[in-house]
């Protein structure tokens, strides 16, 4: 298995092999990889990567996986432009 080959995360596009050179950097923990790499934070929240990722966290730091604690989700949002918010408000009126 070539680890160059291996998508963990496909909607940022990370390969096994950079998440397991920044473990070995020393950042063993989902939040740090989620910064570093954006993994989890892609249109699929990491519903796709996140098990994925917390399995290699597990054999990397020989820790059971139900004791890896996985990312926070934040649900993505949309910016909204004060014009269209004063427009509904005078809408109202």
């Amino acid at each position: 298995m070539n680890k160059k080959d291996v998508i963990i995360c496909r909607c940022e596009d990370v390969t096994l092999e950079e998440l397991h050179n920044l473990m070995k950097e020393g950042y063993t923990s989902f939040e740090e990889i989620k910064r570093i790499l954006r993994v989890g934070m892609g249109s699929c929240q990491g519903n796709t990567c996140g098990q994925l990722i917390q399995r290699e966290l597990a054999n990397f730091t020989n820790t059971p996986i139900n004791k890896v604690v996985t990312h926070k989700v934040r649900p993505l949002f949309a910016g909204v432009k004060l014009k269209s918010i004063v427009k509904a408000l005078d809408d109202e009126s």
